[in-house]
């Protein structure tokens, strides 16, 4: 294997594939990158055996065919420290991978390039075509409400729903719910879904940029690939059953108010200040015209500020977590809120008041 490269346009797919494979490895190859060099350009590979990156680097010419794996963070390490506009060459001799630029010379250990796992495709796969604009909305939009190493597996990631016409994301922690639709063009689906895991939708939010390029997902079996231009991303799934979110959504309506998503967002983080660290609690009440927002702490500390709101319904007191309530603020995209709730100890839903492709619950809790 002998190539040439600029270290500009391999350095953001190292990037890239780095931040796929993982620093502590049971198997040392895990920690490589496959670098395969052909008539086509170049591929790079990362993997954790969980999910999988591949980049493809289009090249004029390659001296010598080949292919080898090489420590990845090493390989990205070093491309960092080059100067830019740098040309990096690549050379395989015996078992090390020689790279030099300029006066600088690096020679890396190899592992054989046979020995590199490869998660393969489902052959029954459902293809849908989606913006890469909207898929990272929808990532956006509902990705903060993921559990973090919650017993219940099957909540730690993302459950993307397919059906007629419409691609749905949802994610719950037990606490709170977060679903966001996009409509399908053109496309019809029977109904299917799937659970992508926490670190393949955290790593595929990074990749995706806020492009109209399309974007196509490949909804396997066991297997998600997302392929875009210059890179196939694919994950292993979580082998479960998604709870039945839809029974959680209060169906009833019931006493609502909109708000400014930047002044609320403001008033509960002055008023989070004095809140306890652990719980993070507020009380909420709300009267004709007014909202008192009110936390307090074990050192008897004590915050409160008044906003004034459109309310003309019933006298209610509710506690909420502060941070659940500045995450789903944060992800409206909307200058303005509506939250509907029925009595006291109700879940609250919260919306945007133009943009209702987002829908947010979240559970009140006992200060």
């Amino acid at each position: 294997m002998k190539f040439s490269v600029s270290r500009e346009v391999l350095l953001k797919p190292l990037q890239h594939i780095a931040a796929v494979v993982e620093k502590k490895q049971t198997k040392p190859i895990l920690s490589n990158v496959l670098i395969v060099a052909d008539g086509n350009g170049l591929a790079l590979t990362g993997t954790d055996s969980e999910l999988e990156l591949v980049a493809f680097i289009p090249l004029d010419s390659i001296e010598e065919p080949g292919q080898a794996t090489v420590p990845a963070r090493k390989l990205m390490d070093i491309f960092r420290s080059l100067l830019p506009e740098s040309v990096v060459r690549f050379q395989l001799n015996e078992q090390k991978m020689v790279v030099t630029s300029g006066r600088s010379r690096f020679s890396l250990g190899v592992l054989p390039a046979e020995d590199f796992p490869n998660l393969e495709e489902d052959q029954e796969a459902t293809k849908v075509h989606v913006a890469q604009r909207a898929l990272k909305k929808l990532f956006d939009k509902t990705a903060f409400a993921m559990a973090q190493q919650d017993v219940r597996f099957y909540l730690n990631g993302l459950f993307l729903e397919l059906s007629g016409r419409q691609l749905r994301a949802v994610a719950t922690d037990g606490h709170r719910l977060a679903i966001c639709d996009y409509g399908l063009e053109g496309q019809n689906f029977q109904h299917r879904g799937i659970i992508v895991p926490r670190k393949s939708i955290v790593e595929l939010s990074r990749l995706l940029e806020d492009i109209d390029d399309v974007v196509t997902l490949s909804f396997g079996t066991n297997h998600l690939r997302v392929i875009y231009e210059g890179f196939v991303f694919t994950t292993k799934l979580v082998s479960a059953k998604y709870p039945d979110y839809d029974r959680v959504v209060p169906k009833t309506g019931g006493n609502s108010f909109v708000g400014n998503c930047e002044q609320f967002a403001q008033a509960l983080s002055r008023v989070a200040i004095l809140s306890n660290e652990k719980f993070r609690g507020v009380r909420v009440h709300l009267s004709q015209g007014s909202m008192k927002m009110r936390a307090n702490n074990p050192e008897q500390e004590e915050a409160e500020e008044e906003v004034e709101i459109d309310y003309s319904g019933d006298l209610l007191e509710l506690g909420y977590n502060v941070a659940y309530l500045l995450d789903v603020l944060n992800a409206i995209d909307d200058p303005y809120f509506r939250l509907t709730l029925s009595h006291n100890h109700a879940s609250s839903i919260i919306q945007g008041v133009e943009q209702v492709d987002a829908t947010y619950v979240v559970m009140p809790m006992r200060i």
